[in-house]
């Protein structure tokens, strides 16, 4: 029992006792960690005993987890004698004691006890606390708050640790209280809402461990992406709810948007809607147009979204009086205004405003006012319903470049980003000239997309200072790809490109290719700027194996090997045209097998490649031979990229002459045209034309083609998508003949495998195509995802009817083997004394001693008929869908095309893909 002095608990005490346990009554905390008796762990560890203060008479304790009371003086106005601290385990007892106010020497009332009591509580350090007074000697009894072991997070699997944990404040060895429990709930679930899970949930947990340390636990429910189930749009009366879903960015959950990542609810997204049904009005007239209120409701299993609009649409409005007032010397405002295309009476559209604001400054800064002020002032006249504009042009003054600063550029030499500047310190400002600049920078490939000259302000107001503030990307390319052919089985090729080496803006490259029947090698390399002048120079060195699986797809016919050196350079003949001279020296070998395609028909003893086994165009080519050509391109390029173009135009005409010097002589000339814009809504269209002639000037004799087989084009795989490698354009196919069910010999069909053919490829050939690329949503975006649809037309043709053969039936062709001179071997039977054949000889006699006839030594070929296909103008056409990604392991395209129009003979493809990285 307290003595005489002890007096009992006000009722604002218990108040304050009572608000205390209805504050923490709302925090969800595990049972375990409410439970008294304590909860294992999952590694089985008991909780630890909660500390005991030294009981005095009758003391009062709050209970654990809720605000504690106050233990009131025995005696109002005691003075403090002694402080005590009982039941501390980390902190120290002064620590504990320099949190409060009481101080020995000083009288204990009841508002100093509840101040300390505040100043405890404002520590978030203890989990209970009390202060008791006896006769002057106050002790503090004190359980500490336990330290967070481990911060776990169970149930998430659309958000990673590593993007939660950043996020929230409790940490291991972090002291563990409600509140930041509270927030940290918090925070976990605005990342869910950020993500669009408006219906995530999170249940903190604590298991209690030993030596006063936790274990808090986050059981999260993710649930569903809540998504716009509808939108409701009310007031429109002018235009229907489709056309103005159709202007918004956010788009009603359905089975049409299903890859799209617009359907989720998005509170930006939704202001931003806001912004563009305006834009639209505005476009169409409606100046006085509003949204009244736009409302997003979740739906009571927050799952999913309503979105309902409401708004006025206004009356329509046309242009009035349109003008320029131009306070710029060098601008007359009459000549600016009968310029303008708009007029008066055209339906009022603020996105044709917005671009006349927009080439009026683009104008004033080609004539060097970098900081021309273009301000559009409207008057709205509502009886008349028509807008005034007058386009104010205000005085600026003339702009000179102060400095060019450069940013950003790690490896990258200043002078391979200065070299592209149209514009050099001290130069009057254009503003043409620094959007030229901008598109010479982006076309490097070097930096970030859409990279921007930045125009600051200088020290004086006639002075501007041009930043580029760069982000450097990879520049070294590893590419790889593969595929399958019918002609070629699997195709490999790689390369190892790096397009600024050393930072010097060079580009040095190694290439390799393999496949079943060709294999390749070159080493490039290109100095744009030859001694820092406006001189491009660089060379190839390369090896070309070719092999031509003519009539047996498991053997070549023909061996195809060239070896060179290509030397190059190039000057520019203005901004956006230049010269490139090459100089080619290649000595080709082709070779067949003599024992398969040579013959002796003429029993001279000098065997040849025989035309009605190998063909004549192959005959022709057979030999080697020194080829030395001399090349000139015109190239003019306006693209805004080398590396992913979205406007400009490039073309190129180049002619090459064979013949100064070698065994080789042709005339061969090329066109190449590629125009690229911007469709809208994300879409980027482009055409490209290619085309090609060749003229020979070798007399060949008759039946021969006065261009050589491996000088002609070729056309397919790689260039034409829907059609094999050299799967257009002229060839011989060699049909045999099979035995059908009535014991008749027919043909195969055409395009049966077990045919041989081969293309012969033509003199000309020309290939069109035509390609949108689509845009997606922003995850796909993100993802680098981008798809396009294409058409390509094209052909090759112009080649001299080659003489074609055919075996007899129903034997075939048997093609005898030789001996040096000429003469047919045959084989014969040596017989041993019993008559049995004992050996075999070669002999050249026909008739053995004994008079039977010796077995001729040779090759058959089975029955065949040749037949010449493929050589028309008529266009081939094929279209398809094509898939670019820039994936993690790197870009990434498929192709899938179909043939629509194609000629007989012609070898179809549908699916190619290839794939490369970067670093």
């Amino acid at each position: 029992m307290m003595g005489s002095k002890a007096r009992t608990m006000t009722s604002r005490h218990y108040a304050v006792a009572l608000l205390g346990c209805s504050m923490l009554a709302g925090l969800p905390i595990a049972a375990s960690a409410q439970d008294t008796g304590g909860a294992a762990d999952q590694s089985g560890a008991q909780p630890a005993t909660q500390p005991t203060p030294t009981p005095t008479p009758a003391p009062t304790q709050a209970p654990a987890g809720a605000q504690p009371q106050t233990q009131q003086p025995r005696v109002q106005g005691d003075v403090i004698r002694t402080i005590a601290v009982a039941g501390a385990q980390r902190l120290e007892p002064e620590t504990i004691i320099s949190y409060i106010s009481l101080r020995p020497g000083q009288v204990y009332t009841a508002a100093a006890a509840d101040q300390a009591l505040i100043d405890l509580a404002n520590t978030e350090l203890f989990a209970d606390y009390r202060i008791e007074n006896n006769d002057g000697n106050v002790v503090i009894t004190v359980v500490e708050n336990p330290i967070i072991n481990r911060v776990i997070l169970e149930g998430n699997r659309r958000i990673d640790n590593d993007k939660i944990l950043p996020e929230i404040n409790l940490a291991p060895r972090q002291i563990f209280t409600r509140s930041r429990v509270r927030a940290d709930v918090a925070r976990i679930i605005e990342l869910y809402k950020r993500q669009g899970r408006f219906a995530a949930t999170v249940e903190p947990q604590m298991v209690q461990l030993d030596q006063n340390r936790v274990d808090v636990i986050f059981e999260i429910s993710e649930g569903p992406k809540s998504k716009v189930r509808q939108i409701n749009i009310i007031g429109n009366e002018v235009f229907s709810d489709g056309d103005l879903k159709d202007e918004m960015l956010t788009r009603e959950a359905s089975l049409l948007a299903i890859f799209s990542s617009n359907t989720s609810y998005d509170p930006d997204r939704l202001a931003f809607d806001q912004q563009k049904l305006r834009q639209f009005y505005l476009t169409q007239g409606y100046a006085d147009f509003r949204v009244v209120s736009a409302v997003a409701e979740l739906t009571p299993d927050k799952r999913d979204f309503i979105i309902t609009y409401v708004v006025e649409e206004g009356e329509r409005y046309k242009f009035g009086d349109v003008q320029v007032e131009s306070q710029l010397r060098d601008f007359d405002s009459d000549v600016l205004s009968s310029q303008l295309s708009i007029e008066e009476g055209d339906w009022y559209d603020a996105e044709k405003v917005d671009d006349i604001v927009e080439g009026l400054t683009e104008t004033a800064g080609t004539f060097g006012y970098a900081f021309a002020d273009v301000r559009p002032r409207i008057s709205r006249n509502p009886e008349t319903l028509t807008m005034d504009v007058t386009f104010t042009v205000a005085d600026a003054p003339r702009v000179y470049i102060e400095s060019i600063d450069i940013n950003g550029n790690t490896l990258t030499q200043d002078k391979v980003i200065r070299r592209e500047f149209r514009l050099a310190e001290g130069d009057a400002f254009s503003s043409l000239q620094v959007r030229r600049s901008t598109a010479r920078i982006n076309s490097l490939g070097y930096f970030q997309e859409n990279f921007e000259i930045e125009q600051v302000e200088g020290s004086t107001p006639d002075r501007v200072i041009l930043q580029a503030n760069v982000q450097e990307n990879p520049t070294g390319e590893l590419s790889l790809s593969a595929g399958f052919s019918s002609l070629e089985s699997f195709i490999f090729n790689g390369s190892i490109r790096q397009n600024n080496f050393r930072g010097r803006g060079q580009t040095i490259g190694l290439g390799v290719n393999y496949s079943r029947y060709s294999k390749s090698a070159n080493i490039s390399f290109t100095e744009p700027k030859l001694f820092d002048r406006d001189i491009a120079a660089g060379f190839d060195i390369y090896r070309q194996d070719y092999n031509n699986g003519y009539f047996d797809r498991d053997s070549a016919t023909y061996e195809q090997t060239t070896t060179g050196l290509a030397l190059r350079t190039g000057v520019p003949l203005t901004e956006y045209m230049s010269l490139l001279a090459r100089y080619t020296l290649n000595y080709q070998q082709v070779s067949v097998d003599e024992a398969r395609f040579f013959a002796d028909f003429d029993g001279d003893g000098v065997a040849q490649c025989e035309p009605l086994i190998a063909g004549r165009y192959l005959c022709d080519a057979l030999g080697n031979r020194l080829q030395s050509i001399l090349g000139l391109n015109l190239n003019y390029s306006t693209l805004n990229s080398r590396v992913r173009p979205t406007s400009g135009t490039q073309a190129t005409i180049g002619v090459d002459f064979a013949g100064l010097g070698g065994d080789t002589k042709y005339l061969r000339g090329r066109v190449n045209a590629q125009r690229f814009w911007s469709l809208g809504a994300g879409f980027i269209g482009s055409l490209s034309f290619e085309g090609g002639y060749i003229h020979g000037l070798n007399d060949r004799g008759p039946n021969s083609d006065s261009v050589l087989l491996t000088d002609r084009f070729f056309l397919g795989e790689g260039q034409m998508r829907g059609f094999d490698i050299r799967g257009v354009g002229p060839r011989v196919v060699r049909r045999f003949y099979t035995t059908d069910e009535d014991g008749n010999q027919v043909l195969f069909p055409l395009d049966a495998k077990e045919n041989q053919d081969d293309a012969l490829g033509g003199r000309a050939y020309y290939l069109a195509r035509g390609e949108v690329e689509i845009p997606l949503g922003s995850g796909a975006r993100e993802l680098g995802i981008r798809p396009s649809v294409f058409v390509d037309v094209g052909s090759v043709f112009g080649v001299t009817d080659p003489t074609l053969v055919q075996s007899p039936l129903p034997d075939g062709l048997f093609i005898p083997q030789r001996d040096g001179d000429g003469n047919a071997l045959y084989s014969q039977a040596v017989l041993g004394d019993d008559g049995q054949v004992i050996d075999n000889i070669l002999t050249t006699n026909p008739i053995s001693p004994t008079g039977t006839e010796n077995t001729p030594i040779g090759r058959r070929l089975p029955p065949f008929t040749e037949e010449f296909v493929g050589d028309t103008p008529s266009p081939r056409v094929s279209v398809g869908i094509g898939i670019n990604w820039n994936s993690p392991f790197g870009p990434f395209r498929i192709d899938i095309a179909t043939a629509l129009l194609k000629e007989r003979g012609d070898e179809t493809k549908t699916f190619s893909f290839n794939v490369g990285t970067q670093f």
